[in-house]
């Protein structure tokens, strides 16, 4: 009797002190919503997590209240002088899987508390290395891995519920905003685009990607197309070409990026060569496009032995004596041109190319390149 009452005392007290302490795993919420945000910029993830606080019913007393200035001491935690928070309850976390530039400051990738240090005329956004804890009560700078001033702007319309918004984005940048009540802060992020890139077939190259003509030729075009890490690229379209595997030397592609790449190297003999091995792999219309290619280069001479190579194989058709046309127009014959602009012009397979030809039958009898 005596091992029962006992057992059961025992639960009870455990019950009640269970009951007296809280036991909580993860950190308060609160009485705001979580929220997340996340975009790309270039080949970079950023991803925001915060809580929303609202304005209700505090105009005119988020800025400069709600939100101190500057750093100050809110005793309790590490009593530091601590920035706001930039949101509610736990740390505003941002998180970057590449390295940054923040409004031209370099920022490896990483995981960051992110807090601002408020000021009308000029704020201090930090990004801290420390991110998992409540508030701003355990902040303290040995931690920032980078600072850096921002003017706050006004708004048209007043934010109830505080949000991160991404703006004015490019293919290697975008502006991250905090909007609320009547206010933002915002900051320029920059990454390296054109290395992270470059990375990414640099590792698809040792992997299937690299395994086959179209995938290598596809790295190398993309170098040609950037004017990125030329001696690599050739290095990739050389392989494409070539005899052995994974090459295909009758791939038409692989040799025009071959000898795109040769050209902007400055070897321009051995472009011109591999142009011709070239030419008996491509169509109609890859020959065209090449010949076109060719004259915005101002290789007005190669050009026009793409485009007669194209109507000797394949004469009289709408496509290839619009090509002579061109050509010859490009190197001065405006004569002849138009002969083969006359020519093309009852072959127009529709009413725009008709006007198109029409209109380079105009410039050519004015002595006009039509080019």
């Amino acid at each position: 009797m005596k091992k029962v009452v006992f057992f059961l005392l025992s639960i009870y007290l455990n019950t009640h002190l269970l009951a007296q302490v809280p036991y909580n795993t993860a950190a308060p919420n609160g009485y705001t919503k979580k929220a997340s945000v996340t975009e790309q910029v270039g080949l970079t993830t950023i991803a925001i997590s915060y809580h929303r606080p609202a304005v209700n019913g505090r105009e005119g007393k988020i800025w400069g209240g709600i939100v101190h200035n500057g750093f100050v001491d809110l005793g309790f935690g590490s009593r530091n002088p601590a920035p706001w928070r930039a949101g509610s309850n736990e740390n505003t976390i941002i998180e970057f899987d590449n390295d940054v530039k923040i409004e031209g400051q370099n920022l490896p990738k990483g995981k960051y508390g992110f807090f601002i240090a408020y000021d009308p005329s000029e704020s201090i956004i930090i990004f801290s290395k420390k991110n998992d804890a409540w508030g701003s009560f355990f902040y303290h700078e040995k931690d920032d891995a980078l600072r850096v001033k921002v003017k706050p702007q006004p708004v048209d319309n007043s934010i109830e519920h505080l949000k991160y918004e991404f703006t004015k984005q490019t293919a290697n940048s975008a502006v991250i905003g905090l909007y609320w009540e009547k206010q933002s802060l915002s900051f320029k992020v920059e990454v390296d685009y054109l290395k992270q890139q470059f990375d990414a077939f640099v590792t698809q190259s040792q992997n299937p990607g690299g395994f086959t003509s179209q995938g290598l030729t596809i790295a190398a075009n993309w170098c040609l197309q950037n004017n990125y890490q030329l001696e690599k690229g050739l290095e990739w379209a050389t392989t494409a070409t070539g005899a052995n595997f994974p090459g295909d030397p009758a791939s038409f592609t692989a040799l025009v990026t071959r000898a795109g790449l040769l050209e902007k190297l400055g070897k321009s003999d051995q472009s011109s060569t591999v142009i011709q091995s070239a030419l008996p792999h491509g169509n109609v219309g890859q020959l065209q496009q090449l010949g076109r290619q060719l004259l915005t280069s101002k290789k007005y001479k190669a050009a026009m032995e793409v485009f007669e190579y194209n109507y000797k194989r394949t004469p009289d058709q709408f496509i290839t004596l619009t090509g002579m046309a061109r050509g010859l127009s490009a190197n001065g014959d405006y004569a002849k041109a138009l002969e083969y602009a006359t020519k093309a012009l009852p072959l127009a397979p529709n009413d725009n190319n008709k006007q198109a030809v029409q209109a380079m039958i105009e410039k050519l009898k004015a002595g006009k390149d039509i080019n």
